[in-house]
């Protein structure tokens, strides 16, 4: 298994910022959350899949996180994240 500094430049790669503030890895343009857990926890296909998941035109975020994360969380970070 590769480490989290691997799993860390796929995301980079693929144009995510890691948020301090939040533990989460944030690409504004795609809208798409990965939590740090969930980035730890997962392996490097199942990341890279999900960065080809392709976008809604609905304009909403994606958040991958091992357990969903609540609607009031999911309105907090769409709102701090813009």
């Amino acid at each position: 298994m590769r480490t989290l500094t691997a799993k860390t430049q796929i995301l980079e790669d693929g144009g995510y910022v890691y948020n301090f503030d939040r533990e989460v890895y944030v690409n504004r343009q795609t809208r798409k959350v990965f939590s740090l857990e969930f980035v730890e926890d997962h392996t490097e296909e199942v990341l890279a899949a999900k960065l080809e998941e392709p976008v809604t035109a609905t304009g909403n975020w994606h958040f991958y996180f091992n357990d969903p994360p609540p609607d009031g969380v999911k309105r907090a970070l769409s709102a701090v994240l813009g």
